[in-house]
């Protein structure tokens, strides 16, 4: 008995075997007995390019063609048979609109036909104005053709439509970055943040923080940032000069200097951006009197572009004084040190004569020296008036020095320029004892005195 059951139990498992793999070979074999195959993308592509040879306006053809190369994703191959259904689906109502220009419209996007693509999101948009592709395609599209406010809008409705999409963390940096771009800096720093927080390696999305914090009146947290980016490739540059012109400002010289010359050390600096560089750079160095540096800034300058801001005229300017310790002193030099050589000045200014000088006054136009000439044949009360400016010095100044002459009955008046006086100016003091020295002069006394 039991060894009729066993045998019974090993039949029943035998058949439930049979029955299986008898049940998987029918699965792949239709109804006419021929095997059935899944078919591939090889398959597909061969036989929809087959139909679509007979018929270019095949619409099965042209779907299946379409998300084969879609799906890949080939859009190069995909645009022109989702442009095709596209023009097709007026006439024939089993297409699905929506998903066609969707397609068409990505994959006009991805091959930089901007203008095509954002066309057909438009169409999918006013059939469905809360799709969330369309809105997020289209503010990309926007974004491109730098409509910034639209994108914005654009942007803020795919968040809300779908805001656990996955792609959300595109639609914030570009919803950041076009209010950035937009110049709502305030607007933008917690988009801005949460982009950085989402993508740590992000550093466009660091350095538009930074800049917008330096917008916002933060300039001490901006600093930090710029100064985290300064070894970047891409954006290290720009945030030396950031950084530099944060210090430059705040009278940290040297640590400007580090900063604009960290930049000039990064490869694939662009022209533009090296140049302005190169200028800051130079008008630090000139600011602390370093003439040399700044004079070989600006001819590097000078080698890239010739007509670059005023840098023909300040070389010839600084050229002048790099040669000329003296005129350097006039121009450039601390109060104290252009009192000491406005006293040389006026000691050797008439050659063989005794000069005491009786009270010195200095104003925030000029410098003035009251002082009592002696020589062999006669004796004057003089007053010298120095101006550092390199302009033009008008009549104004020189009335005021005769009226001033006159209530204390001076003798003579010396006004003594870094420029030149205006033709006004010249024709007052004609028939009056003042005398006007201009530039050119004044380099031929600067070179009677000693180097300081």
């Amino acid at each position: 008995m039991v060894t009729v059951l066993i045998a019974i139990i090993i039949g029943s498992l035998l058949l439930l075997i049979l029955m299986t793999i008898t049940g998987r070979k029918s699965g792949n074999i239709s109804k006419d007995g021929k095997n059935k195959k899944p078919r591939n993308n090889s398959a597909i592509i061969k036989d929809a390019n087959k139909r679509l040879a007979k018929d270019p306006r095949n619409i099965p053809a042209l779907t299946a063609l379409g998300d084969v190369y879609y799906s890949q994703p080939d859009y190069a191959k995909a645009y022109p048979l989702y442009k095709s259904l596209s023009e097709l689906s007026n006439m024939h109502p089993e297409i699905d609109e929506k998903t066609v220009f969707l397609r068409y419209g990505v994959c006009a996007f991805k091959t930089e036909k901007i203008e095509e693509s954002g066309a057909a999101f438009a169409t999918v948009l006013k059939k469905e104005p809360n799709n969330y592709e369309a809105n997020f395609y289209i503010g990309k599209v926007l974004y491109v053709k730098k409509d910034y406010e639209k994108t914005i809008s654009c942007m803020k409705r795919a968040a809300s439509v779908n805001p656990v999409n996955p792609e959300n963390q595109e639609v914030h940096q570009m919803l950041a970055f076009s209010l950035y771009h937009a110049k709502k800096y305030r607007e933008s720093l917690p988009f801005l943040k949460k982009v950085c927080e989402e993508q740590t390696s992000n550093k466009e999305a660091l350095f538009y923080m930074a800049s917008a914090m330096e917008e916002c009146n933060m300039a001490d947290k901006a600093l930090k940032i710029f100064m985290h980016l300064r070894p970047d490739p891409e954006y290290g540059a720009q945030a030396c000069l950031s950084a530099g012109n944060y210090h430059a400002k705040t009278q940290q010289f040297e640590k400007a200097i580090q900063d604009y010359e960290i930049a000039l050390k990064l490869e694939n600096v662009k022209p533009e951006l090296k140049t302005t560089i190169l200028y800051k750079l130079a008008q630090t160095y000139l600011s602390q009197n370093v003439i040399s540096k700044g004079l070989a800034c600006l001819k590097q300058i000078n080698s890239i572009n010739p007509n670059y801001r005023d840098v023909p005229a300040l070389i010839t300017r600084y050229q002048e004084l790099n040669q000329n310790s003296n005129l350097q002193a006039y121009l450039m030099s601390g109060t104290s040190d252009f009192v000491t050589l406005c006293r040389k000045i006026v000691s050797c200014f008439h050659g063989n004569s005794f000069v005491k000088i009786e009270d010195i006054s200095v104003q925030s136009e000029y410098t003035e020296i009251m002082c009592n000439v002696q020589s062999a044949r006669w004796e004057n009360t003089e007053i010298f008036r120095f101006f550092r400016s390199t302009g033009a010095t008008g009549e104004l100044y020189v009335r005021d020095l005769h009226s001033k002459m006159r209530d204390i009955k001076c003798d003579k008046g010396i006004c003594i320029s870094a420029g030149i006086f205006t033709e006004e100016a010249k024709k007052y003091v004609e028939g009056r004892p003042i005398d006007l020295i201009e530039k050119a002069k004044l380099v031929s006394v600067l070179k009677k005195i000693e180097t300081i």
